[in-house]
């Protein structure tokens, strides 16, 4: 079976990014309605209600947005069960990728200061990078720019 390219760019018109996360406009106007709907439902009702209890109108109005307020609430929650995301979210690790790693490690080199030495590290931060599995990586890094620097008959103080 073909995919239906006239299927394909209907779809893709259904949906629409807004503040960064693609949606489908059908949901979204759903959940526009919804949202409008229970919330002010919810503001009438108790304002109604409140009317005949409180004796101050404008005590009465004011819980009665908080009801409205609670109704967008319990709208968000609807529609959040309703419409389920439809995204897969794949991540990529690239921390592992060891041309990556030796281009951090260029770069934090690059900064005022430099990397310095893990002999200088604190017993704490110690064992949280060894947790990290990035001990061995910076105590390389220390090693080689030692030997690098060592060789051309100079060393840098540390910062």
């Amino acid at each position: 079976m073909t995919p239906n390219p006239q299927s394909e760019r209907h779809e893709r018109w259904q949906l629409a990014e807004v503040w960064g996360d693609t949606v489908d406009l059908k949901h979204l106007v759903w959940a526009i309605v919804i949202g409008i709907g229970i919330s002010v439902a919810g503001y009438f009702l108790a304002s109604r209600w409140l009317m005949s209890i409180v004796e101050s109108k404008q005590l009465a109005q004011a819980y009665a947005m908080l009801a409205g307020l609670a109704g967008c609430i319990l709208a968000g929650v609807i529609c959040a069960r309703l419409f389920p995301p439809k995204r897969e979210v794949t991540e990529l690790d690239i921390s592992t990728d060891p041309a990556w790693r030796a281009e951090v490690l260029a770069e934090l080199e690059k900064q005022p200061g430099g990397l310095g030495t893990v002999a200088d590290l604190p017993p704490a931060v110690v064992s949280e990078l060894k947790e990290l599995k990035l001990y061995e990586l910076f105590a390389a890094s220390d090693t080689t720019s030692t030997s690098s620097s060592s060789s051309n008959g100079s060393r840098s103080a540390p910062h």
